[in-house]
Formats: C-alpha cells, structure tokens, sequence
C-alpha cells in the first residue's frame, strides 16, 4: 500500500519528530551567542563538503545513508533524499547548496527525517548553506542542473518505516513522458494514451526499437531542442545507444511514415482538442512578498510598508512568503531548535495555502542568494563573505571539542590571481581616433598614443584556434567627452555591421582594460588631455585649462606591465601622492629626467622603465632614484614632499561566471540564470549574458531578429546599470558583444567547447536532430586561410616559428637584437635621424598565450577571406616601415677585401619584395644575430674615437652609423666602455645603446 505523499497528514508526524530532537538539544543560551550542540549530527555527515561535487543520502530507516557515486542521479518514488552540492569559488571558499528531494510517495517520517537532517548538514558545514525542498515533479532549476539533461524517478523504493516496496527487474515497456521547460527540463511519466496528448508541451514515446518526439504545435523551438537531449539519454540509457530515432509535428497527418507509426500507437490519428487542461504550478508573479516572523513555531506578521534588512533581527528566524517560493531566513545567533521550527512553519504554511507546488528554501544570515537580497529595498552592498583561515581554526576546534570530527571547514584550493591573456599577439591592428562624428586614422607611428580626452576605435585581426579572428573595439577616455564616446560606439557598430558580424564588438574605459588588450598593442602610452577636435572645443568653450602633455613641461609616468611585449606607461598628476612603492615613474621637467624606483617594485618593472625611457625621453640620460634617496630637485619638481601609496593598484577579479538568458523588450531586461551552464545551454535563438564581474560578454544567437541583435550593447549596458548580480559591478565594467560563430577563446575557455556545434545551419532543434540522428557533426565550409603581412604593422597574421614563443620572460634571457615594429613606430615620433636610441624594446610579436601546440598556417580558417576582403574598406595604403636599426641598402660602402665582409648568417637582412601571381608580397625582416656572440670584425679598419662621435667635426663617413663602436680599436673600446667587445656584445641591448648614446656613439 502506497504512502501519502508529503502534505497535510505529515503534521503529526513531524511535530513528534522534532519535538524527540528537541529534547536532546543543549541548556538555554545567552544572548548575542551561537549555542548549537553537535552532538544531534549525523555521523554520516563527518567530512561532507571538502571537495567539488556532489553528495547524496537516502534515508533509510531514519537514517541517511551515503549513495554511491554511480547511483547518482537515479532517484525512486517511494524515498526521500539529501543532496549537497559543494563548489570551489575562485576567492578560494567552498559554496554549499543542500537539497532534500521528496519523492510522491515517500513516508511522512522519510520527508520529516529528511528536512530535520538537511538543517543538521547545514550545522556540520558551519551555517554557510543555502537549503532547498524538492518535491518531484517541480523540482528547482539548479537541481536539476545537477542531472542533466534529465532526472526520470522509478517506482519503488527502500524499505522504510512503515513501508517496504519490492523492484522487480521487467522487460522493456512502453512509456510516455511529457517534458516542459526550455533551459531545464522537467520530465514526468503519463498514461501511454492519447488523452495525455496536448498541443503545449513536448512529448516522448519510447518504446522497444524506436524513439518518438511528439512536438505539440504551441510548443517553442528552444523545448523541441532540450527534449532532444531527453531522446538521447534515453537513447543510451534504456537501448544501449542503438535505436531509431523520429521526431513527429504536431497536425502532421498519416502521409508522414514517421507521424503515420507514431499515431498507430494510438490506434490511429485524431484531432487533439485546442483548449487543453493546465496544471497549476504554484506560482503567483504578482503575489507581493510578505514577512513572518517565527515565534515558538507560531507566525507573527512583520508589518512594514518596504522591506528592508534592518527588519531582519540576528536573534529570530523569518518567513518571507513570495508565493512560488517561502524563504526561511534563520539569524546567526539563532539556535538548532529554532531552525528547525522555522522550517516546520514553512510546511505548515503551504499546506494551509494549498501550494504544494511552492518552493521552500533556507539561508543563513550572511549567506543570503542574490534573489532574496533583491526582494529588499536597497539591501546593503557587502563584501564576499570568504571565511579565514583562523575563523576555520575555531569552528574545527570547537566541533572537535564537542566529540564532532568535521573537516568540512576546510579551505579549497585557490585559483590563480589573474588568468593569461587569451588572444594571439601576431595580428594586424588598425586605430582610428575620433573627431567630433568621424573617425581619423592614425598613422603607424601614432597608434600606440593615446589622449585620456579622447575617444578610440580600434580593429585588430589575428589568427585564433579555427581561423582569423576579429576584434573591434572602443576605448573611451576618462575625460572624453559624451558626444564623442556616442560617436565611437555608432561608428564601431557600422563596421562590425560591414564585418556581417563576424567580429567581436568590445566597448572599454580607460583604467578598466581587460587583460587581453594591453598585449594588442604590446607598448601603449597613454597622456593626458586630449587631441581630437571635440576635446579641445569643449575645453575652449568651458574655459577649463587644458592640461595635454608637452614634452617640454613637467611630466610624470607611471610604468606597469608584465614584459616587454605588455608595458604601459600612463602619465599621472605631477605630485607625490601619485607615486607608489609598487612601481617605477619616469618624471621629466623638459630636458631634466628621473627614473624613480620604488622599493617594492621588481627587476622587472627597473627593466620596463629603462625602455620606456628610451620612447618618451630618447636622447636624454635620466638620473636613477631609488626610493627614499632622492634629491631635493626631484621633490621641488612634484611640488612637495608628501605620502603616497605603497599598494599595487588592484585589477577587478576575475569571480565566478555566471550565464543569464535574458530578454529585452521596450527597454525592460529580464534574465534567467542558467545554473551548471555548458555550450549546449546555448540557443540560437537567444541572448545570453555572461558575466565574470571582470568582463561581462553578451552572446547573440545566429537566429535572433535583426532588431534586437542591435540592441546587443545596449542590453549589456542595462545589465550593469541594474547590477542584476548584486555583485557591485561598475558601470565602466568591459562589455564584449560576440555573435555565435565568432567566439573568440577568451569566451570560450569558460566552456567546453566545440566550434563545429556554432558552425552547423538549422534552428536549435533542427541542429541537436541531426546530430542525434547522424551521429557525426557537419564540417565546416570555410575558405582556407591566407597567410598575411600587413603593409601598415609588420605583424604577420600567421607567425612563424621563430615567432611562436612562450610569453615568460626573465630579464636574464637573450633578446633576438631588434625590436618590434610597434615600439619602432612609437618611438620614432620622439627621434630624429641623427639622433636615435634604438634600445631592445618588445621582442618580435609572439602568441601572449600558451597552448599545447602552435596553430597551423594552413588550417582552415574560419572568417579569413570575408574578413579580409570587408576590412579592406577601413584600411589606407601606407608606406611599409622598416626598422631603422636593420639595415636596408645593399648599396651602403663596404671595404674592399672580401674577407673584410661581414658574414651573411651574421648581417641582418631584407628580402627584396618580389611578385606573385600579380600581387606584391611584403618582405620580411630578419634578424638573426645573437648578442651573446661578439659580431665579426676582421679586417674592419679602425677610427680614432673624436672622429666617431656624432657630434665630431670631422666625422667618418664611409662606416654603418648603428654600429660606430665597432670601429673603434680594442684598445680605445676598453679605454671608454671599461670593458672588452666581447663584455659589451653579453649585455642587454638596452644598456648597450645607453652605454653609446653617453658616449655619442648612437
């Protein structure tokens, strides 16, 4: 005889239950004290939650009982069950979610065991829990997450109590499910009868050699394509993977064989009638949320016009009743016995409400879930709540203490601190600056200058893991102006329109770069003030003064990155509150430079601004200032003395990633968080947001209307307005907007991914179809990628060997001799032709990210020739530029005798542009000399040392001018340099070049 399902009738039951519990519990506490004796705790709970997972109980004989890892998932009817899901955050602390599950017809004492055992799990993991009820057939959402695609409970169960179930193993029978939800699905067995049929929901047949789809006709694509993962779960659970599959149409009549074997089944094909019957599902949106307070298991009504936590009082447990869901809040210093009561009230108050279907779930004070917080008016910001180490010591101690071996305050295992930049660094960029409601490009030499005042678009093409990518982006200034930065974002979104959105649409704020953006640019200054025709109009005409820099005047540096292919030196207010200890500053009053190093800042960062130098003040000699031994100029510059910060200044973390799907209608957003989230949770015929509170993505289905797609950023913009995480997330927070198709691998890396998934035609049912009936997935169609050099930045679309190297970088290490063409170009502004300081800046432009094997050049790409051919609107014919340091004339005088040549493996050389199927091919440089082997002299005639110097008035003129110290005699060499050539040719090439611009030998 079956029991009665949890309800009414379990009241007296429960009551006993708890009030045997109660009995045990320990003396009367004080208040303002967490009294909670451990000694009610089930044993089978010692060392639950340590680590990632799952962990499920049965109640047997009102015992929990563990369940073993490969019966997961597997649930009966006839019991009830305790699940907790532990997951490691990236802050390094462990997030509890404990479920109870009740099955339709478990026993009134298995539900009761089941909620009192739930709050004592809570206890053993330290309060920190959030709990939940499920009851079958409406389970929450993230439960169901737990089992994807699907939970299908079987009759039966074990022998508990009052009642004992026999499961007999039986042959294949047909059955019939219904399956609802478009994110989740909910799956729940009816009468194999035509009767069950209905035009909303989707339906699933599954008998002994085929699998049937009955999709009703009211029903949206988004249910057809997750019932599919049913079919196939179904598939392999109950047919070992070998049967037929059909999908049937709903008013499809006989002349479809597969709808023609479905309504055989039936005994023949009938109309099914339009107005179907609805179960209720208990929920009540425009129910308005009331609070209780529990008193002594009775409920007392808060009365009060707004929710807000100061209502909330640490002492007392609440009932906020929001129809589809009860929220049992429980205060810090309330006691185990309290607890307990509170959830009790929570039963008894769905039973008088005849809500069965309403979800009850309890949180501990602090631990509150963004959805309840949202339910309060202005619910004060906080920090994460991450516990320390010693506040874990005292919990462990004090459960030991109290005969209670609990391991679960344990510490999981932190991520690391910043994640690598996932883009390659080869590309081919291109910036514009904008002026007024145009765009002006910038010169090769000028793109790595930014104004604060200004506002930028960039477009960068570089090679990803299945073709070229796209990337463009705006950066807005922090004192840019609104009229511009609307111009920017218009004028991105039309080229990324003309792209046919095959690239990524970024829009960022200066000081909220994300990590992938520096290395675009691999050296980046950034200054103050303004350059574009609407900065300098709205300064003129607000009569505010115009702080821009000028190489002339005082100005101050500060230089950050990571190595010479990531560095930035942003200019800051000249006074002594912008220093920090952190970092080196480089600070120049005209001709009068400083280098400051600060105390806590790295060899590395010495090595940053030695090379930054060699950009901003090329031809000067700068005065090194270890922290706390400066002179007194150095502080009569910066105005006065004063303290300053010693803290390295904090990027966003990155947390834990989250994906709404949302929808956007006459400017209202609305999301729906998708729990345990993977690619297939994906639709295209949705948006999706993904937010990482570091960078937040928007993802646009192939098949989302043309009208909304526009509306990508906007909908991201609301996003953060709304702070809908409640997560305190800025406004100037990076927004990336990426279409399906051209995800890049910094969006990807949160997935498991499979690009052959985005690339596949078809509606989301359509696409899980073929794949569920083929077996395979469809190859993509996709032009082979070209390998390319671009005319205007000299980094090749696909690099090759020597350029495919790992990112780490040791001061310590060789530097091929050279630099990259972007610092090239950079500090050509700040040179002259007969002077320059030709210092190592970045090395050649390499991968910024390490992968476990290098990508193929002849790899099938996946947007290279339409991105190039569309691309080519926004690009300008612009002279190729060679690196003055190579030379690049044959015709440049040598001495006669062969044996005085330099060795060709030794020179640095330049092919010749040649002609290839009537196109130009841009040569490319090579340089292949190494600094720790002394450069072959013999036989190159000597010079006295006047007569090398560039200020000489009687110079040699038939000699390499980049290398006049070659020339010099052994002699002499040591005389001035106070080491030997083969010394000088070991040393970084930055402290060679500023070795000779002392001498006059640059």
């Amino acid at each position: 005889m079956a029991a009665a399902a949890p309800g009414p009738a379990s009241k007296h039951t429960f009551s006993s239950l708890l009030k045997q519990k109660s009995a045990k519990t320990s003396p009367p506490r004080s208040r303002g004290t967490m009294a909670i004796s451990m000694r009610d705790v089930d044993p089978a709970f010692q060392g639950a939650g340590q680590k990632d997972g799952l962990e499920i109980w049965r109640i047997e004989k009102l015992q929990a009982v563990p369940v073993p890892r490969e019966s997961h998932g597997k649930f009966f009817a006839g019991d009830s069950y305790i699940i907790l899901k532990t997951t490691a955050r990236k802050n390094g602390s462990f997030q509890h979610d404990i479920h109870y599950w009740l099955g339709k017809d478990t026993s009134q004492d298995e539900s009761g065991t089941a909620a009192i055992k739930t709050v004592e799990l809570d206890v053993a993991l330290g309060g920190r829990g959030v709990q939940y009820r499920e009851v079958q057939g409406n389970e929450t959402e993230k439960f169901l997450s737990y089992f994807k695609p699907c939970i299908i409970p079987e009759e039966g169960g074990i022998a508990s109590g009052f009642r004992h179930t026999e499961i007999n193993e039986r042959e294949h029978v047909t059955r019939l499910f219904v399956c609802r939800g478009k994110h989740t699905v909910h799956v729940k067995e009816v009468p194999f009868a035509r009767s069950s049929l209905n035009h909303d929901d989707i339906f699933i047949l599954d008998t002994k050699s085929k699998i049937f789809q009955f999709n009703g006709s009211n029903s949206s694509i988004q249910e057809r394509a997750k019932a599919l993962e049913v079919v196939q779960y179904l598939k392999d659970t109950n047919h070992e993977g070998k049967c037929d599959v059909a999908a049937v149409e709903d008013g499809k009549l006989m002349a479809d064989a597969d709808a023609g074997e479905f309504w055989g089944l039936f005994g023949g094909f009938a109309p099914l009638p339009r107005k179907t019957f609805s179960e209720p599902n208990g929920k009540d949106t425009a129910f308005p949320p009331k609070l209780l307070w529990v008193n002594k298991g009775q409920t007392v009504s808060v009365d009060c016009e707004v929710l807000t936590k100061a209502l909330l009082d640490s002492t007392k447990c609440y009932l906020l009743d929001c129809g589809s869901e009860i929220y049992v809040w429980m205060g810090r210093e309330t006691a185990l016995e309290d607890r307990k009561q509170a959830g009790l009230a929570a039963e008894e108050l769905l039973r008088e409400g005849d809500r069965p279907k309403s979800h009850i779930i309890r949180l501990m004070e602090g631990f509150e879930t963004v959805i309840f917080r949202s339910k309060f008016n202005k619910w004060p910001k906080k920090a994460e709540a991450v516990v320390s180490d010693e506040s874990r010591g005292k919990v462990a101690a004090l459960l030991k203490r109290q005969g209670f071996n609990v391991k679960a305050v344990a510490k999981s295992a932190p991520v690391k601190e910043e994640p690598l930049p996932q883009i390659d660094c080869t590309g081919n960029l291109q910036v514009w600056r904008v002026n007024d409601s145009e765009k002006t490009f910038l010169s090769f030499s000028e793109q790595c200058k930014f104004y604060s005042g200004d506002c930028y678009i960039f477009q960068y093409s570089y090679p990803g893991d299945d073709g070229e990518e796209c990337l463009v982006g705006t950066w807005f200034g922090k004192k840019s102006i609104e009229e511009e930065r609307a111009a920017a974002t218009s004028l991105a979104n039309k080229m990324v329109e003309s792209l046919k959105f095959q690239a990524v649409l970024v829009r960022l704020y200066e000081g909220k770069e994300p990590i992938e953006f520096f290395p675009i640019f691999q050296n980046l200054v950034i200054f103050k003030g303004g350059a574009s025709t609407g900065y300098k109009k709205f300064v003129s005409e607000n009569g505010i003064q115009d702080d821009s820099y000028s190489e002339n005047g005082v100005a101050l540096f500060r230089v950050q990155g990571s190595g010479p292919d990531n560095m930035q030196a942003i200019q800051v207010d000249a006074v002594a509150p912008s220093l920090n200890s952190s970092y080196c500053y480089i600070l120049h009053d005209g001709d009068t430079v400083f280098t400051w190093i600060g105390n806590l800042s790295s060899s590395m960062d010495q090595e940053l601004a030695e090379r930054q130098l060699d950009v901003i003040k090329p031809n000067l000699q700068s005065r090194m200032l270890k922290e706390g031994s400066e002179y007194d100029q150095f502080w009569k510059i910066l105005g006065i003395k004063s303290e300053y910060s010693s803290q390295k200044i904090a990027r966003d973390p990155e947390s834990d990633a989250h994906l709404f799907c949302c929808t956007f209608l006459k400017g209202v957003l609305k999301v729906r968080e998708i729990f345990n989230f993977t690619q297939d949770d994906m639709m295209t015929e949705d948006i999706f947001i993904l937010d990482c509170h570091s960078c937040v993505f928007i993802w646009v289905g192939q098949n989302v209307d043309t009208k909304i797609r526009a509306q990508a950023l906007s909908i991201g913009e609301k996003f953060l307005e709304l702070d809908i995480p409640m997560e305190n997330l800025s406004r100037e927070t990076p927004l990336y907007v990426i279409n399906e198709g051209s995800e890049p691998q910094f969006f990807t890396r949160f997935f498991t991914w499979d690009s052959a998934k985005t690339a596949m035609h078809g509606n989301s049912f359509e696409r899980r179809l073929s794949i569920l009936k083929d077996g395979i997935k469809p190859r993509r169609d996709k032009p082979k990628r070209r390998t390319t050099t671009s005319s205007h930045t000299g980094r090749s679309s696909v690099p090759d060997k020597s350029q495919r190297r790992s990112t780490s970088f040791s001061p310590d290490r060789v530097r091929v001799r050279g630099r990259s063409p972007a610092f090239n170009a950079l500090a050509a502004t700040f040179e002259n032709s007969n002077a320059r300081n030709l210092s190592t800046p970045p090395p050649v432009a390499r991968k910024s990210f390490s992968k476990s094997s290098s990508p193929d050049p002849v790899k099938p790409p996946q947007r290279a020739a339409s991105i190039a051919a569309m691309s080519a609107s926004f690009e300008r014919p612009r002279q190729t530029l060679i690196p003055k340091s190579i030379k690049a004339s044959p015709e440049v005088k040598k001495p006669q005798s062969e044996a005085s040549k330099p060795k060709p493996e030794e020179d640095a050389k330049e092919s010749t542009p040649a002609t290839k199927d009537g196109q130009t091919v841009t040569p490319t440089i090579q340089e292949d000399v190494k600094e720790d082997q002394p450069e072959d002299e013999e036989g190159l005639p000597t010079y006295p040392y006047d007569r090398l110097r560039t200020s000489s008035s009687n110079p040699v003129t038939d000699i390499d001018s980049t290398r006049r110290e070659t020339y010099l005699s052994s002699a002499e060499f040591r005389e001035k340099f106070g080491m030997t050539k083969e010394a000088f040719a070991k040393l970084p090439k930055w402290k060679q070049n500023r070795l000779k611009i002392a001498l006059q030998l640059f």
